[in-house]
């Protein structure tokens, strides 16, 4: 055994817990050094992929440090676990499935962070690639977890960086607006903004009306499908300054 006995009982308890704090220091201090490394901001997988690697073999070591402590025979425990792993294996299989997948997808750079891809009805942009999933982020910032496996054995689609996409806002409007003026202002509007789309051109369109208000949709396209959350907000924005201020504010 590494370390030598103790007197006193407590410290087999408050050694194992110093060596699991220090362990989890150890990779929050290197995950926060990876995602500060400037040379990989342009594709974070590679940083995914370290850092797993890392964590799982400082957790490893602090499970052998742990274990010597209590006069565990290291040997004996790695040669149980290699008589039980044919067992195990089966039982584990999809995890193992997805590690694999993991590692290939990584390696293989097939899919990256920030990829637009479409698996299962399943659309959204690549937050992050783990070795056991992948975490797709939709188009209401739901997040997805996607098995590796599935990525690996399945066909998805794959859109280009910079993929178009339609946004609809539904919206009410004061029956003293005017919506013919409405139109032509938010359409000049969206125009001017250089990520929204001219082809197809935004447009307005009524959906019906009421005693309290009109309904209408607003559509337009953005260029970059990552931006779609970004300019949902401003045409928002934009309606609520014309709803505030009527007709004047050309």
């Amino acid at each position: 055994m590494i370390f030598p006995n103790f007197n006193d009982p407590a410290t087999y308890v408050l050694y194992p817990l110093l060596v699991v704090i220090i362990a989890y220091i150890a990779t929050r201090v290197t995950a926060h050094a990876l995602n500060r490394m400037n040379k990989y901001k342009d594709d974070m997988t590679a940083i995914y992929l370290i850092r797993d690697i890392i964590t799982a073999v400082i957790y490893f070591v602090a499970l052998m440090i742990v274990l010597q402590v209590f006069g565990i025979n290291l040997a004996g425990t790695l040669l149980s676990v290699g008589i039980v792993g044919i067992a195990v294996s089966f039982a584990a299989k999809d995890i193992i499935s997805n590690l694999f997948s993991g590692i290939m997808l990584i390696l293989g750079r097939s899919v990256k962070v920030g990829d637009t891809i479409e698996i299962n009805d399943k659309k959204g942009y690549v937050e992050k690639i783990s070795l056991r999933s992948t975490v797709l982020v939709d188009d209401y910032g739901v997040r997805n977890n996607v098995p590796n496996s599935t990525l690996t054995n399945n066909e998805y689609l794959q859109f280009k960086d910079t993929e178009m996409y339609r946004v609809d806002i539904f919206a009410g409007m004061p029956l003293d607006i005017d919506m013919v003026n409405f139109r032509e202002y938010l359409i000049k509007k969206m125009k001017s903004y250089p990520e929204i789309s001219d082809k197809p051109q935004p447009d307005v369109y009524g959906r019906e009306i009421s005693f309290k208000q009109s309904k209408v949709k607003v559509s337009f396209w953005v260029k970059d499908f990552n931006d779609k959350d970004k300019y949902k907000l401003i045409i928002i924005n934009e309606i609520r300054k014309y709803m505030e201020k009527g007709e004047n504010d050309e």
